[in-house]
């Protein structure tokens, strides 16, 4: 923990701990740590809290001491209120704890919830004795993590390094510690060179901490608002939020200065004045310099302003709205031929917390009290009352006559439109307008500054917003001058809900030699919910008039929050030339990238992805919005291609968002889905109100690729998808009988249901169920489940679906194949409690162009609390394997799976080639085709998951046996310390079989395999630091050993698919048919028939369709082939209605 410890006062109650994220997304807490950005990397949370008081969590540092003025903590810290039980007024904030026990507030950021980390700077200052930093967390009731801090750096917190024996550069002095600092820090109230000795010799300055009072300043003032001499202790030392936590000149809680705040009474003037004794006239070349310390902190701070008072009033410096928590150094020259005072004039806005403070101020000697009496002149007309209320001003839309509320935010289209750019700089550069009323020439530029911290240069807009997805704003730009580094520039956001967000653009070196050498940049906001202020910032590596940055033509288009660019295609989208109606979410973590060489529409094109492997992402979310859709009469279909790869990968949700911003889901996928492109269908319910569309990756892995493309949006109900997971939606699906089918989950079923669904393995996960219990579905009675009507096809396909059967005496479960017209095909059967599991069924499907659907039927059995239940059903293109042919992967993974199931594994296997990678290690090529394009199964070991992790691959669950034999081909290089281990998985146990390490490339393996109860074959990858595992190739014998000796010749061993016994039963149909023509020519050419007499009885005569077998456990052990149907179709799937304009079809 480097030394910092948790100190709070009841750790049992409420404290600080060094965590992890955990194996899986949590509901609370960040979803990574900031440094490394996976789930491996570690941060400081605190833990749950929920207590009838406020508790307080306390972390400290370890002692240190001796900071210099310019020491700072730059750190991420995470704040969000996942219960929704309110943040509380100060979740976090940090306090420096001095010698003596005495502790200053020092940072405080806004309890905003945003589930992401954030950027934040603690300015500790000049400490001249030993102290520690304390980060404290006060909440009565929070879930855990939900407070949370990482990688915090000490920067600038060293004194001036002695130089024994050097002289000082030009332009800096030598401290007594034979350090040096610049003349600009002598006198100036600030001890730079950590012994005093810049502070010294500064006879004839006029210097006020106000320690011992108010020195000869005066703090009456017009304004019923009035500004206090006060401290911290005197403000509050129970409220964080209250005062500024410290003074400037002894950084305690103890030290003076001048504040004003909201009073306890309320607002009843929204300015205070405090002014200096009148001072003798002054000129250029002795003008008097004002040196002061200021805190503007919280959204009371409305402003800071120093005018002259001699004949007339005037605005001499200013520094608007809040700066954080930080003492800034400011300077002021005056220059007049008078006698004048100096007014420094606060403005404080009716808000919850904050205010300003003054301290530290220094008069130099050019400014001499005088003892004439002046009267002011007259006070200067207040301004002028916004034309309109606050938040209409700078919203990018004109609603004053005279365009006022526009005139001032920042786009030089208008004249002052440059003023509304102001300097927020607390360090040693700044920025400043220059601007030729001659050649009506103007640009911001960058100049020194009196700052001391050492931060870039920045100037913010006002508050500007919200603004729609087409908001851009254009400007030139220009780094000029000799040094071959000019310096850096940058453009951010800040958020007024989330604060300061990452850079939106940065340009770093120069632009060229030539002051003329700009360049020009188009920068996309897109929307902002909420209101904002751009800011450029930069940083000259040395500022001189050989070095110039400069920012001219800043111009804001189509940023109105209503406005939406026509787009042809809307959100039809192939992603070649632009987003069309898509546009990046600005309020979640990350951003949707464009990939080029990697597409579905033309294979070397462009799609939209997010690289979870990317060190660069932080946070849980990326979205990618549509424009909002007028409702239609009908339903519509959103239909993509979508990637899905790696052995982590997260999730890919696709959401409707109505109106009033409610999120529905409405289709998900998790896991590995293999190296190639699927095909989705997501119907989208009619809306009566507009709406809109998103795409969400959700970053719950760390070390895969979501990918998506081709993009298609219509105003008809889907066609049919092939894979139906029943997250979210039901495909479709419709239901009839005596009892309805359901969509639960493991967390809305009743005592009958699974507990978990196929698809996520989790109680989150929905499946569809009918509850069998004989009090609700009688003896004989049935339930269906009808998927919509898909087309006919002629060629075969497989259908597969994961299956629940519980309790005892649950009923049977029946697939059929309804051809619109005629007599439905029984599929499939099954019919006993085969445990709390999922169970696979598949069979081949063969079909002629007749339009049918499929039927789950569920018959009562008389069982008690008993149910039957389907989930993720899909129809390949391709027919079942055999069982007793090999696995090749080539179209597909068989009868293997990944399993979800957090508690067995964290990773998956993945499906892909070596001509498909682009990212991992892979084999040079497959081992089936021997080339760069065939497949194989892999699991690489990458940095981005932790060692030692595994991922298990799961064969159907097979029949107990006396010898079976399983082969396979295996790659592991010899430089992986990777290892494979095959087990045998019985009643929950896993029994190992054999362990792999090291072997090279494709290697054969044969493992004889006996069990005495039902099982399943895995494969378990575990994960190292370097290499992959392959493989390819598998193949197990039912009831054959690895000697070829048939061991099981007491049962009939067969696969779970049918494509043996698919072949054999259309030879002999075809050759049955054959004979039959025979026949029927033979009898049409005797003439005591008729021709009439020798028709078929059936179109559909000519062809027929088998059902698929399935093994089902019991005491004598056997398979079950159901009784063929004579029907000329076989099953095949479908969820939706199809048109013949959209038919499913699958790309490798």
């Amino acid at each position: 923990m480097c030394g910092w410890t948790d100190q709070s006062i009841n750790t049992a109650v409420y404290s600080w701990e060094r965590r992890q994220r955990g194996d899986t997304l949590p509901d609370s807490g960040p979803s990574s740590d900031f440094t490394i950005g996976t789930a491996t990397g570690s941060f400081m949370g605190v833990t749950a809290v929920k207590t009838s008081s406020v508790s307080s969590a306390v972390l400290t540092s370890p002692v240190m001491k001796d900071s210099s003025p310019t020491c700072r903590i730059r750190l991420r810290y995470f704040l969000w209120d996942s219960g929704r039980t309110g943040l509380g007024s100060a979740p976090l904030w940090a306090s420096i704890l001095h010698h003596d026990s005495r502790e200053a507030v020092v940072w405080r950021p806004e309890a905003t919830s945003v589930r992401g980390w954030r950027e934040a700077t603690i300015y500790l200052g000049r400490i001249p004795t030993t102290f520690q930093i304390r980060l404290h967390s006060q909440r009565s009731v929070g879930t855990r993590g939900d407070v949370a801090v990482d990688q915090l750096e000490f920067l600038g917190c060293a004194l001036p390094l002695p130089l024994p024996g050097e002289e000082c550069p030009v332009g800096m002095m030598k401290c007594k510690n034979e350090g040096c600092v610049n003349l600009r820090q002598v006198c100036d109230g600030s001890d730079d060179c950590g012994d005093g000795s810049d502070e010294e010799h500064c006879a004839g300055f006029r210097r006020c901490d106000f320690e011992e009072g108010l020195c000869d300043w005066n703090l009456d003032s017009l304004s019923t608002l009035k500004w206090v001499r006060k401290n911290q202790e005197q403000i509050s030392i129970t409220d964080p939020l209250k005062g500024p936590g410290r003074d400037h000149s002894n950084n305690s809680i103890t030290g003076h200065f001048l504040y004003v705040t909201v009073p306890d009474g309320g607002l009843t003037a929204d300015w205070a004045a405090f002014q200096s004794p009148q001072l003798e006239p002054t000129n250029s070349s002795h003008p008097c310099k004002m040196v002061m310390y200021t805190h503007q902190f919280g959204p009371r701070s409305g402003g800071l302003t120093v005018l002259v008072a001699d004949r007339n009033i005037y605005p001499v410096w200013e520094r608007a709205g809040a700066i954080g928590d930080v003492w800034v150094k400011a300077e002021v020259e005056i220059v007049t031929d008078a006698v004048f005072q100096i007014v420094i004039m606060a403005a404080i806005r009716d808000f919850a917390y904050g205010g300003i403070a003054v301290d530290s101020i220094v008069l130099s000697p050019e400014c001499r009290v005088t003892s004439v009496n002046q009267t002011w002149a007259k006070f200067p007309d207040p301004p002028k009352d916004p034309c309109t209320e606050p938040d209409k001003m700078c919203d990018f839309h004109v609603d004053c006559k005279d365009e006022g509320d526009e005139a001032k935010c920042g786009d030089f289209s208008y004249d002052d439109g440059s003023t509304g750019w102001t300097d927020t700089s607390i360090g040693s550069q700044q920025w400043m307008l220059d601007k030729n009323f001659t050649s009506k020439e103007e640009y911001l530029y960058v100049a020194e500054a009196p700052g001391q911290q050492l931060t870039d240069a920045q100037t913010r807009t006002p508050l500007l917003g919200p603004t729609g997805p087409a908001c851009t704003m254009k400007f030139d730009y220009a780094l000029t001058g000799n040094p071959s580094h000019i310096g850096e520039l940058s453009v951010r956001v800040i958020d007024s809900q989330l604060g300061p967000t990452p850079k939106l653009w940065e340009f770093s070196g120069k632009t060229g030699t030539l002051e003329e050498s700009w360049q020009h940049v188009d920068l996309s906001i897109g929307q902002r919910r909420n209101r904002i202020q751009l800011v450029f910032e930069a940083r000259a590596k040395k500022l001189c008039p050989c070095a110039k940055i400069r920012v001219r033509n800043v111009h804001f288009v189509d940023c109105h929050a209503d406005y939406f660019p026509f787009a042809p295609t809307a959100l039809s989208c192939n992603f070649e030339s632009d987003l069309c109606g898509w546009y990046q979410d600005n309020s979640d973590n990350y951003d949707w990238t464009v990939l080029h060489g990697m597409d579905h529409t033309i294979g070397v094109g462009r799609s939209l992805s997010v690289d979870m492997w990317s060190p660069s992402l932080r946070g849980v979310f990326a979205r990618l919005m549509s424009f909002p859709q007028s409702p239609g009469p009908t339903d519509y279909c959103l239909s993509f291609f979508y990637k899905l790869y790696g052995p982590d990968t997260g999730v890919l949700n696709v959401k409707l968002l109505d109106k009033g911003g409610s999120e529905t889901l409405l289709w998900t996928r998790s896991g590995a889905h293999g190296n190639t492109w699927h095909e989705a269908h997501c119907p989208v319910p009619h809306q009566l109100t507009n709406f809109q569309l998103m795409f969400e990756a959700v970053r719950s892995g760390f070390d895969g690729r979501l990918a998506i493309d081709d993009v298609t949006f219509v105003g008809r109900p889907c066609s049919v998808p092939r894979i139906c997971s029943f997250e979210g939606q039901q495909c479709g699906y419709s239901s009839s009988g005596k009892i309805n089918w359901l969509h639960r989950s493991g967390r809305t079923a009743t005592n009958a249901g699974p507990k978990i669904d196929h698809t996520l393995e989790t109680d989150r996960g929905f499946y569809m169920m009918v509850n069998t219990g004989v009090n609700i579905l009688p003896v004989g009675q049935t339930g269906v489940l009808t998927s919509a009507v898909r087309q006919g096809i002629a060629k075969t396909e497989c259908i597969h679906f994961w299956y629940h059967m519980g309790g005892e005496n649950p009923g049977s479960l029946k697939l059929y194949m309804k051809p619109v017209k005629g007599e439905r095909v029984e599929i499939f059967s099954d019919s006993l409690n085969q445990g709390d599991v999922w169970r696979r069924g598949s069979g081949n499907v063969s079909s002629t162009l007749v339009d049918w659907q499929f039927e789950f039927e569920a018959v009562g059995a008389g069982g008690k609390n008993t149910h039957i239940a389907v989930d993720d059903i899909f129809l390949s293109s391709h027919p079942c394997e055999d069982q007793g042919s090999p696995c090749s992967l080539e179209r597909g993974m068989c009868s293997w799976s990944n399993t979800q199931n957090i508690k067995v594994d964290k990773l998956d296997w993945e499906l892909t080639s070596q001509e498909a990678e682009t990212h991992y290690s892979t084999p040079g090529e497959d081992h089936t085709l021997g080339t760069e394009r065939g497949h194989f199964l892999f699991f690489p070991s990458t940095s981005r998951t932790a060692a030692n992790q595994n991922a298990q691959l799961l064969s159907s669950h097979l029949p107990p046996t006396r010898g079976t034999c399983l082969k396979f081909w295996a790659y592991l290089p010899y430089s992986s310390n990777s290892e494979l281990r095959v087990w045998r998985l019985a009643q929950n146990q896993l029994h190992q079989l054999l362990v792999v390490r090291e072997v090279g490339p494709w290697r054969r393996f044969d493992v004889n395999i006996t069990s005495f109860e039902e099982y399943q074959i895995v494969f378990e990858g575990i994960k190292g630091t370097s290499g992959f595992i392959a493989l390819d190739d598998i193949l197990y014998t039912v009831g054959v050993n690895c000697a070829k000796e048939i061991t099981d010749v007491d049962k009939l061993p067969k696969p779970d698919d049918a494509g043996g016994i698919a072949a054999s039963v259309i030879v002999v149909l075809l050759l049955i048919g054959t004979l039959i023509a025979l026949l029927i020519y033979f009898l049409r050419t005797r003439e005591e028939f008729s021709a009439s007499s020798a028709r078929p009885s059936s179109p559909y005569s000519a062809g027929a369709g088998f059902s698929n077998e399935t093994y089902e456990p019991g005491p004598t052990d056997h398979v079950i082939i159901p009784l063929h149907r004579n029907h000329p179709m076989a099953a095949g799937f479908n969820n939706v209605s199809v048109s013949g304009d959209y038919r499913e079809r699958e790309v490798a």
